[in-house]
């Protein structure tokens, strides 16, 4: 019998979620890139939403709701979850999801460009308790610097697919999404402002704390 990776056994110790499962299937059914974060990071974002006490959640990129529903499921009553998504039929997905999960309540779509989103939430003097970075590569560092300037103090950021499928790895590969999250990465571990890991399971996260 083959041996799991760390990862599958990890995994296997998680049991089985079938709402998280369902979204899976829409996800797939809709045709939507299946890019959804890791089971195990999953439940991460639970525990640190409630860890941190974090009322307020700005999530940069919805896809079909996975993450948004394992960061809802961390929030307190009254809560909010904040969703950016450049896709209006992603951005519905999501919001049915959690709506089935019983989080529409709690959750905020805003549909377009999510720079533009940043801005006008920046504008608008919004802050915010924990960031969910896994959107379009090419500018997770525009996101980390965003993040930061929205943060209340202490405020968490998470960035996903640090490894790009171990893209960021590989020496011979230089495209400018593999060097845009590689200059993330350098950025987050090494920004003054931060206090920041990086956890080498799955596709990678980024783990940072704002200091206060």
């Amino acid at each position: 019998m083959e041996s799991m990776t760390q990862e599958q056994y990890a995994d296997s110790l998680l049991g089985e979620d079938p709402e998280l499962e369902r979204v899976l299937k829409s996800i797939k059914e809709s045709g939507m890139p299946e890019v959804s974060i890791a089971p195990g990071y999953g439940r991460l974002l639970t525990l640190l939403v409630k860890i941190s006490g974090a009322k307020r959640i700005l999530e940069i990129g919805a896809l079909g709701g996975y993450s948004g529903i394992c960061l809802a499921r961390g929030l307190a009553p009254g809560g909010q979850l904040v969703s950016l998504e450049l896709k209006e039929e992603y951005a519905q997905l999501a919001k049915r999801n959690l709506t089935l999960a019983g989080f529409g309540d709690c959750a905020d779509y805003r549909v377009g460009e999510a720079l533009d989103s940043l801005d006008r939430l920046e504008a608008e003097d919004e802050r915010f308790d924990l960031f969910l970075i896994d959107a379009d590569k090419g500018n997770y560092p525009a996101y980390l610097e965003k993040a930061i300037r929205l943060a209340n103090p202490g405020a968490l950021i998470l960035g996903d697919n640090a490894f790009l499928r171990g893209k960021t790895l590989d020496p011979e590969r230089s495209g400018p999404s593999v060097q845009s999250v590689r200059a993330f990465n350098e950025r987050a571990l090494s920004d003054e402002r931060l206090e920041a890991t990086l956890l080498p399971a799955y596709d990678g996260l980024v783990l940072a704390r704002v200091r206060g």
